[in-house]
């Protein structure tokens, strides 16, 4: 397969050495930055990441920060659902929309006080569309990335391995709250969130320069715990349902399409930009949806472009993310299905690379 070619454009993070002494295997690009995606193999990662616990480079999930008198007010015109009754503290899973209505990112907001949010963005260039909504609505608020890099640990032993490090105080940290603990001298934004159903946390580093020592802290207190580098894990995102923007969902698509209409208040969600179109679509409903897909017989290939989903020669959605589960001895698949098709039970039949397999549509995802 061809190499990516290192260049300034496309950047290293705080943790590229750990990284790399880990022995990282393959990357993919995420927010211009290197984001690691094997280590052992895609199998054995999914493995130990549900047995012991996994420290995860993902500094790609860059922040867009808010500060200003005209915080709150800017966050609230970005996404459809209601902030008002949001505390200090709290992480806010929040579809952001443009002016139809159409998801431009499904990042975690986290509030840090009144006038100062960060935006923690999956993979799309969102810092210039908050910049122009600010600039153009003549805002009285400062939008920038911050030198913030998240650093992940996960997995069922990350309690015992964060307590080690920050304290036996973190293991209370509940789930999408935050808590601030020291490292070195240093106050940090410890939530505990993180894009794995195996539970954990998420450290909001600030500064590129403790981020190798943070990471080698870890490393060592958790030796005994069997700790890894690892990464987000594609079989286990799939089996929990966990979207990944870009691939199961774009701009072309609504919050209520991908399954998040329980994220937005829209009647209530006063200054959004969408909230117009979202309520058209909320009155209407979708006409097509994000289902778990079930696909039959051996080990699918990669999904590394759109796979039809076809009822005879009608074609009724797409899958956009698949991968072979070991716990649950299936292809396990993310798809895109049109109303008429996405009752549960209905046989479909998928085009993969490999030729056609039979599907079926699940109520529910495996995680």
């Amino acid at each position: 397969m061809p190499l990516i070619s290192p260049s300034r454009r496309l950047r290293r993070t705080p943790f590229s050495e750990g990284v790399e002494a880990a022995g990282v295997k393959a990357y993919t690009v995420y927010n211009h930055m290197l984001l690691p995606t094997v280590f052992e193999s895609v199998e054995e990662d999914y493995r130990h990441l549900k047995e012991a616990v996994q420290v995860w480079d993902v500094a790609v999930e860059r922040q867009v920060e808010l500060r200003g008198p005209d915080a709150a007010r800017l966050m609230q015109m970005l996404t459809p659902r209601d902030l008002r009754g949001m505390l200090p503290g709290r992480c806010f899973y929040v579809p952001i929309v443009d002016e139809t209505g159409g998801m431009l990112n499904d990042p975690v907001a986290v509030k840090l006080a009144e006038d100062r949010w960060w935006i923690s963005i999956a993979d799309s260039d969102l810092l210039y569309w908050v910049k122009g909504i600010a600039n153009g609505y003549r805002l009285d608020v400062l939008v920038d990335e911050p030198d913030i890099s998240p650093l992940a640990v996960q997995g069922p032993k990350a309690d015992e391995l964060m307590g080690r490090v920050f304290g036996d105080a973190v293991r209370d940290v509940r789930f999408f709250r935050f808590g601030w603990f020291e490292f070195q001298g240093r106050s940090l934004v410890v939530a505990r969130s993180g894009y794995s159903k195996q539970g954990g946390f998420e450290i909001y580093v600030d500064g590129s320069d403790i981020g190798m020592p943070l990471w080698n802290a870890l490393m060592e207190a958790g030796r005994d715990l069997d700790v890894r580098a690892g990464c987000p894990n594609g079989i286990e995102r799939v089996e929990g349902g966990l979207l990944s923007y870009g691939n199961d969902m774009n701009d072309d698509n609504t919050p209520h399409e991908c399954g998040l209409g329980r994220f937005c208040d829209t009647q209530t969600a006063i200054g959004c930009m969408g909230r117009d179109a979202l309520l058209r679509v909320a009155k209407e409903g979708p006409n097509q949806q994000v289902r778990a897909i079930d696909i039959s017989g051996a080990k699918v290939p990669g999904c590394d472009r759109v796979w039809p989903l076809m009822a005879g020669d009608k074609r009724v959605g797409q899958v956009t993310s698949a991968a072979w589960s070991p716990d649950f001895n299936t292809n396990v698949a993310i798809g895109m299905v049109k109303m008429t098709h996405w009752d549960q039970g209905t046989a479909l039949r998928v085009e993969t690379t490999d030729g056609p397999r039979d599907a079926v549509v699940r109520e529910t995802f495996w995680a």
